[in-house]
């Protein structure tokens, strides 16, 4: 007996990559979570590509899940989108929920002293496309930055702070980042300490980078007293700003081993690119939606 080849499927087309959703969840653990959010996307003509879940305890826990999907076969528009979902299965489940949209670049604001590592590592980024940003402002209490700043076409505010003036300073930040939009903060060494007032104000997450030497070495220098320690790691942390000062929910962190042969200029350029590099994973995974924060800690898929 013979017969003809099936006919090849026709190709798909291709899926725009911008036309996607991200569902973060964070509910109280029992039976049916993933079933009921699967099975609502599928009846709305969604198509799941990531998901990823984790429970603290299936037994009284705590749910986490973080789902993308694709939007293109999507029956309804968003707004009566996102109202059905609140009513069908948010609601029953007691979930904290957000919904973003990959097309609406979320609008990174940056403040930074004259440290310029961290600052022009989330620029080059950011105009290589790895950071899926807008940069609206740049905030400094210096003008050393300014030129680079200009180079990118972002526009560079200096808002000068002393011990007098704080308060002022800090809401004059808060207006130009209200203004702007910001939908977040990122310090790329900004070396004031945020008061409570301004966190307030803005009123939304704000991310910083530090030395992983803390509370061991503190001061001016610490890659000097690690020196003199004899330190064999160093590293960096990067964590959401709370106002208690360095004790924020951390979101990424990671150590590089050293040795005998390092001097205090070695230590700290060493140090200053893994800032950087733990500081780009942080932004990163807080524009993809990736870190939900429980309590003072954060799951991060």
């Amino acid at each position: 007996m013979t017969g003809s080849a099936p006919s090849p499927m026709p190709d798909a087309l291709p899926l725009d990559p911008l036309n996607t959703a991200t569902l973060t969840i964070a509910c109280p653990d029992r039976k049916g979570i993933v079933a009921a959010v699967s099975v609502f996307l599928h009846n709305h003509g969604a198509n799941i590509i990531h998901s990823d879940q984790h429970s603290t305890d299936p037994v009284g826990g705590t749910f986490f899940m973080r789902m993308e999907f694709h939007l293109a076969g999507l029956d309804l528009a968003r707004d009566p989108f996102e109202k059905a979902f609140g009513e069908v299965v948010a609601e029953p489940f007691g979930m904290d929920w957000t919904l973003t949209y990959r097309a609406q670049p979320r609008r990174m604001a940056i403040l930074v002293s004259r440290y310029d590592h961290c600052f022009l590592d989330l620029l080059w980024r950011k105009r290589r496309g790895e950071l899926h940003v807008e940069i609206p402002l740049i905030i400094s209490n210096h003008d050393d930055l300014r030129r680079d700043a200009e180079m990118f076409g972002i526009p560079f505010h200096v808002v000068k702070v002393t011990k007098d003036n704080k308060a002022e300073a800090e809401a004059e930040q808060v207006r130009l980042l209200r203004e702007a939009g910001a939908d977040f903060a990122v310090l790329a060494r900004y070396m004031q300490i945020l008061s409570g007032d301004f966190l307030r104000g803005f009123d939304r997450p704000v991310i910083n980078i530090h030395h992983s030497f803390l509370p061991a070495f503190v001061g001016a220098n610490p890659y000097r007293a690690a020196f003199n320690r004899g330190v064999k790691l160093i590293g960096a942390t990067s964590h959401y700003v709370t106002e208690e000062l360095d004790a924020g929910p951390i979101i990424a962190q990671d150590v590089i081993p050293v040795t005998h042969r390092e001097t205090p200029d070695s230590l700290m350029r060493m140090g200053r690119d893994v800032e950087r590099q733990v500081l780009a994973r942080a932004v990163k995974a807080h524009v993809d939606d990736r870190v939900l924060v429980h309590g003072n800690k954060t799951v991060v898929f």
